[in-house]
Parts: structure tokens; C-alpha cells; sequence
């Protein structure tokens, strides 16, 4: 499992993080089974969010209860949720960024988080007040790290003209097939082509000139909650032959060759399961480190139907 050298970050994250949005009906048993496996492919990160769940902090409780986890276990693992989310807006105010940690940190049994991240923007954002919220918490003790998720490189320096705190993190969906993040640069400035909209500012750009992070998230989704690529040869033919092939050649599932086509590019992204299947986590980690070719991550790109010009 290959490690990234984030803001001095001890332990080091794993490029894989295992997101546990979906562990909610999951039984103690099968969440041990679940984070064990993780753990022993060498996964350090756990993604959660306060809304993760049929009810507010109902994924993080569950972890917290399943897990108990004693002082040495917490401090191998990279614990990170999101805030902002609410029942039909987003709230980025102070007393909901203070009172939402503590409730997480309640529900996952642990005294801090390691990482904190706004979850999606919200317009009405005051960079003042989510300067003092960060500010609290990180005296506090409470957090450690700060950053955010689905936000444009505006969004992002907006924050900044107030919060002081590195944002060292942007979690934003990408996929093989769901990548205008990449794939705008590829055919930048062709008229007509809609791969050639910028639909995020010039995020992967700006990301790698400010040392963020940028972590993946539904990576095996063809688009917003589409349906998964891998296995559909009715939509995705040509690119499962390609899947195949290449995973034949470097003893991984497809799973694993669509983990290294994110694991490949040098912004050193993180890629964010969403599974609760150990052996989809497995399969998933054997591509941390696969070291596909420019060739390969290429005709991999261009048989998900994108523009190679």
C-alpha cells in the first residue's frame, strides 16, 4: 500500500481510504470484518460524515460502538468526517461546525479528529465565523486537520482570505468515466467539444500548485450515482476490454487497474471506497500501487470515451 506525504501527517495515509457511508445496518461482527481487512491491507484512512446514515451520526455511532478502539488502534488510524450537510440547505455557521464535532467525536468514541471537511459548499458561507470554528477546534484539540469537499479553487480562496489553517484536502468525485476534473485540460480550448467545458475552475491545476489532496470518491461510479462501469460491457465494452486485459497483466482484478488509474496520476490523489464488501476492499487495494504506463492510463481514458486529440 503506497503512503502520501501529506502536511506531515503521522501515520502516513494510504492512497486508499475506506469510506463507511454505508455501514449504518451493518452488524458489530461484519464492521470489525469489514475494517480489519482494511487495516491489514495496509488502509489507514476512514471517511465519515455526520449524515452517513438513516439518521445523523448513525455510520459514525456505528463504527464507534463496533470498534471500541483501544488507545494504539486509534492512533494507526487517520479518522476523518464531514459537516455542513443539513435537511434541505448547508450550514457552514460556527455553532453548527462546533456542535456537529463534538457530536461525531461522541458517536465515534474519540477524542479528536485527525482530518475535518466541509462537505459541500455552502453559498452563504462567512469565512469569518468557519475561522473561528477552526480556530476553537484546533485549540481544542479537537481537530487536527482541516479541508474540504466538492469545492472550486473560488470557493476555496474565499475560505482562505480568513481561515489560517492549511486546507490540505478536497474530496471531489472522480472515475475512469466520470473525470471532467482531468479531462477538460486533455481537450482544452477545442470549440464544440463539451469535454473542453471547465466545469471546475481549473481544480486538478490549482490543487497540485497548492499542495492539496485531491481524494476520489465514487470512483467505479460512471456518473453521479449511474451505476458502476466495471462489468457493463452493454455501455462500457470497449474500456472492460481494456480493464481486463490490463489486469490480467498485472495479477489484479479490473477493480484494482480502475483503483491505479487514479492512484497513477502524479497529483497523488487518494481514491475513497465505498464498499462494504471486504473482498471488493482487497481487490481495491491491489491497485495502490500498480504502476500502469502513460500508454496504459491513456487507452484506458480514451476507452471510457474521452477525447485523446
Amino acid at each position: 500500500m503506497r503512503t502520501l506525504d501529506i502536511d506531515g501527517t503521522d501515520p502516513r495515509p494510504s492512497n486508499v481510504v475506506l469510506g463507511l457511508m454505508r455501514i449504518g445496518s451493518l452488524e458489530d461482527e461484519a464492521i470489525r470484518a469489514l475494517v480489519g481487512t482494511a487495516r491489514d491491507a495496509g488502509i489507514n484512512v476512514f471517511d465519515h460524515a455526520d449524515i452517513y446514515g438513516a439518521h445523523r451520526h448513525q455510520c459514525e455511532e456505528r463504527f464507534g460502538a463496533a470498534l471500541d478502539l483501544t488507545g494504539a488502534d486509534r492512533d494507526a488510524m487517520i479518522i476523518q468526517s464531514k459537516v455542513g450537510i443539513r435537511h434541505g440547505y448547508f450550514d457552514f455557521s460556527k455553532a453548527h461546525l462546533l456542535a456537529t464535532v463534538d457530536e461525531s467525536l461522541a458517536a465515534l468514541r474519540t477524542d479528536r479528529l485527525d482530518v475535518l471537511l466541509l462537505h459541500r459548499p455552502d453559498t452563504l458561507v462567512e469565512p469569518e465565523e468557519v475561522a473561528e470554528a477552526f480556530d476553537a477546534l484546533e485549540a481544542a484539540g479537537k481537530v487536527r486537520r482541516f479541508g474540504v469537499s466538492n469545492h472550486t479553487p473560488g470557493q476555496i480562496e474565499l475560505l482562505k482570505t480568513a481561515v489560517r489553517q492549511p486546507l490540505v484536502y478536497n474530496q471531489v468525485q472522480l472515475s475512469i468515466t466520470h473525470s471532467p476534473l482531468i479531462a477538460a485540460g486533455v481537450a482544452a480550448n477545442m470549440a464544440g467539444e463539451a469535454q473542453s467545458v471547465d466545469r471546475d475552475n481549473g481544480l486538478l491545476d490549482y490543487s497540485r500548485l497548492k499542495g492539496m489532496t485531491l481524494q476520489a470518491w465514487s470512483p467505479f461510479q460512471k456518473g453521479f450515482f449511474d451505476g458502476v462501469f466495471i462489468g457493463d460491457r452493454e455501455y462500457d465494452g470497449e474500456l472492460n476490454d481494456a480493464l481486463d486485459e490490463l489486469a490480467d497483466k498485472y495479477g489484479v482484478t479490473p477493480t484494482g487497474i480502475a483503483v491505479a488509474w487514479i492512484t497513477r496520476h502524479p497529483a497523488n490523489m487518494q481514491v475513497v471506497l465505498g464498499t462494504t464488501n471486504p473482498a471488493r476492499v482487497l481487490e481495491s487495494a491491489a491497485g495502490s500501487e500498480v504502476p500502469l504506463t502513460r500508454q496504459e492510463w491513456y487507452r484506458l481514458f480514451a476507452a471510457a470515451g474521452h477525447i485523446v486529440p
